[in-house]
């Protein structure tokens, strides 16, 4: 039995920049009545029941139980003290006119002091920070804060959507991340391989909080975390928002694939300007992000299943920090393809895409979804909300699922179950025979 959303819901987001104040920004603007939720599945989206010949249709927030916007809360933390309208302002993503007409419900909303090592993020430096001997006292304040919040807005559940900077790469697989017992001890002796999203992670996992990472860094996805899930009944989510390149791979890779079509090379890359583009300017941030971008062909493709098609592809992706586009992100891909008999074709695409207003409604939707998950009993990955993510986290063993058709096959049959509707498989012969 699918718990119903009684009360507020508190949406709790390690960084308060760009992304978390067009998110915050958008949901109020919207309960105002002067904006829409576009990009938003849970808001915009429907979903198809039964056969095709019985039309019913209906909306997702009207099909399952989803918090409603009016029953949201805001929270979170930065290294900057500025409130959200000021952060929006300095992010330039929302058009001045509109943020003054929301100007009051943002200037309330105010960071609480970050877990913060500029080891981790070298190109910033915030002063509104955390101080501890350990970083199993920093992960305490942290849990702390979240108590304080949720008595103080009188909050009935709460989740945690990691919308801060790209830390450095770190390698899974350490021993410090094998174990929940290893990694509590590894918090108590301040260990070298434990990152701020970490502390922030098993903050909320302690806690019973649902946390989805937005960013490519190592903070849920590995085998300490999903432990820490198990225990607590908690879901979890990553990694890495899918916005701009790395949705547009998503959705032509597969069509090329479903078409036997071969690819010799497929060079990506970006300029964007905002905070975000600061902090991949270092080579040790970019590292992180190039990982998370770089298997999205490798695991729609398949090379191995298809060496004449994809064997020898030419993969390369490429990030620059060009201050002044800001929030407004290019991506330019050149793509070599080839068809019958090997002749050559090439595609070239130029998204002039808005990356914070890409990454909003994602915020909201993984939000509203592991909020259900948890209402629904469900816990450990939700690997039904990989449509959202570039690197999606999966079982140990199981390779992650990137084709977004089918990715969204699969979250909308998950909400089919959790609602007891047939599930669709769109094979369709009982039409014909």
């Amino acid at each position: 039995m699918i718990k119903k959303p009684k009360g507020k819901l508190g949406i709790l987001t390690p960084g308060m920049g760009a992304v978390a104040s067009t998110f915050m920004a958008g949901v109020i603007a919207i309960n105002k009545g002067i904006a829409e939720p576009i990009g938003s599945l849970t808001q915009m989206g429907t979903i198809r029941l039964g056969k095709r010949t019985e039309n019913r249709r209906p909306k997702i927030k009207d099909f399952v139980p989803i918090t409603d916007l009016k029953d949201i809360v805001f929270g979170g933390w930065d290294i900057f003290s500025d409130n959200m309208y000021k952060a929006a302002l300095n992010a330039a993503v929302l058009e001045k006119d509109l943020l003054k007409k929301i100007r009051p419900e943002l200037k309330a909303i105010k960071p609480m002091k970050a877990v913060f090592d500029k080891n981790y993020v070298k190109k910033l430096d915030g002063k509104h920070v955390k101080k501890g001997k350990t970083k199993m006292d920093l992960a305490k304040q942290v849990m702390q804060d979240i108590k304080n919040f949720k008595k103080e807005n009188g909050c009935d559940r709460l989740v945690m959507v990691w919308c801060g900077s790209t830390e450095i790469y770190i390698a899974p697989g350490g021993k410090v991340h094998s174990t929940l017992k290893a990694f509590e001890k590894g918090l108590r002796e301040n260990h070298k391989d434990i990152a701020p999203s970490q502390i922030y992670t098993y903050a909320a996992l302690k806690m019973g909080i649902p946390y989805a990472n937005g960013a490519p860094n190592l903070s849920c996805d590995f085998p300490a975390m999903v432990e820490l899930a198990h225990k607590t009944k908690t879901p979890i989510a990553g990694k890495d928002f899918k916005t701009g390149q790395t949705l547009m791979k998503t959705i032509l890779a597969p069509g090329l694939k479903a078409r036997a079509i071969g690819i010799k090379g497929w060079f990506s890359t970006n300029i964007l300007g905002n905070r975000d583009g600061e902090v991949l300017d270092d080579p040790e941030s970019f590292k992180t992000k190039e990982v998370s971008k770089l298997s999205v062909l490798e695991e729609i493709l398949e090379p191995e299943l298809n060496p004449t098609l994809y064997k020898d592809l030419y993969h390369k992706v490429r990030i620059n920090y060009y201050p002044p586009h800001g929030d407004n992100k290019e991506g330019w891909d050149q793509i070599d393809i080839f068809g019958w008999l090997g002749y050559g074709m090439q595609i070239k695409i130029d998204f002039l895409c808005r990356d914070s207003i890409l990454a909003a409604p994602i915020v909201l939707d993984l939000a509203l979804f592991l909020d259900l998950a948890k209402r629904s009993k469900f816990y450990g990955i939700q690997e039904w909300l990989s449509f959202y993510l570039k690197s999606p986290q999966a079982k140990e063993g199981l390779q992650p699922q990137h084709d977004i058709f089918i990715q969204l096959q699969k979250l909308q049959n998950t909400l089919r179950h959790i609602q007891g509707e047939e599930l669709i498989t769109h094979l369709g012969l009982d039409y014909y025979y």
